[in-house]
């Protein structure tokens, strides 16, 4: 009797074990179809007893099963079930065997181990998933038929039916009408070409011509040009000739212009002192050409927004 007492705790351990995992269910979409290269799935559903939890360690771990056979990927989702706790396990295989003939191929089976944690210690529990198996088909026969010309042993060119351009042509040259329309538009605002020599531009003409003079650096010539540039652009603007003096009536006429107050007053002191004082030298000093230049074309962008 006493010889039979171990044999009893192990059956009895083993039947206690067994029954803390109450099922193991493999589930697969399809057993057979499959071919070389393709992705084999099953869901693995296990049953257990509360408060056991699965051992993430057990679980298989991607990468290679056998030499033509991967895991791809492994996913678990947990949840309660009829008093138990149901695991869930999404596996992912990927087929690399290729088939000569229609054959049945077996996924090994694993084991799963859960624990369940209480103040007496750690119980341990496994759950066996067995092995189950797929159809896979060869990709081509293993002796096609003899024939004459082997290039019959290729498919033919599918027939694509042909493709009407026109609405293709119609939309492509509808949009470029468009494009050119903007374009048009956009160089009739900024006086581009053909549209430079347009009225009611003369700021954007007196810079064209500034940025060519500006080229010339420090020449006396070139900057009492620049000089008489701007003042023709400001007479045009005006309609009337525009002195120093004349500065707070234009103003007046012209108040989108009222921001540069201060840097049409310098350009008109530069002016006298070029022309009715000691010269372009001194004037150059007070004003230098660059900033002509730059008054020029804040001028210009207030006569666009005009």
């Amino acid at each position: 009797m006493r010889r039979l007492a171990p044999l009893l705790f192990l059956l009895c351990s083993s039947l206690t074990a067994q029954s803390q995992v109450r099922t193991v269910e493999v589930r697969t979409p399809r057993p057979f179809g499959y071919f070389l290269g393709d992705l084999v799935r099953a869901q693995v559903d296990i049953v257990v007893e509360p408060g056991f939890a699965l051992q993430a360690a057990s679980l298989p771990q991607p990468g290679a099963i056998t030499y033509w056979l991967d895991l791809r990927t492994v996913a678990v989702t947990q949840a309660s079930e009829g008093g138990g706790s149901r695991v869930r396990l999404d596996l992912t295989y990927q087929n690399f065997y290729a088939a000569l003939d229609a054959r049945a191929l077996e996924i090994p089976g694993f084991t799963v181990t859960f624990v369940s944690d209480t103040d007496k210690g750690a119980t341990t529990a496994k759950a066996q998933v067995p092995p189950w198996s797929f159809n896979i088909s060869p990709l081509r026969e293993v002796q096609p038929p003899a024939r004459e010309d082997p290039r019959t042993y290729l498919r033919p060119d599918g027939r694509v039916a042909s493709l009407d351009t026109q609405p293709l042509v119609v939309g492509s040259a509808g949009f470029m009408a468009m494009a050119l329309l903007a374009f048009a538009g956009l160089a009739w605002d900024r006086t581009w070409w053909p549209f430079a020599k347009r009225g009611g531009r003369a700021f954007a003409a007196c810079l064209r011509r500034l940025r060519a003079l500006a080229g010339r650096g420090e020449d006396e010539a070139a900057y009492e040009t620049a000089l008489l540039a701007l003042h023709r652009a400001l007479d045009e603007t005006d309609g009337r000739r525009v002195l120093a003096d004349d500065l707070p009536a234009f103003l007046t006429r012209n108040p989108s212009y009222a921001r540069e107050r201060a840097g049409l007053a310098a350009f008109l002191d530069a002016s006298r002192h070029s022309f009715f004082g000691p010269g372009p030298a001194g004037a150059m000093r007070r004003l230098p050409l660059a900033d002509i230049v730059a008054l020029t074309r804040k001028l210009t962008a207030i006569e666009r927004e005009s």
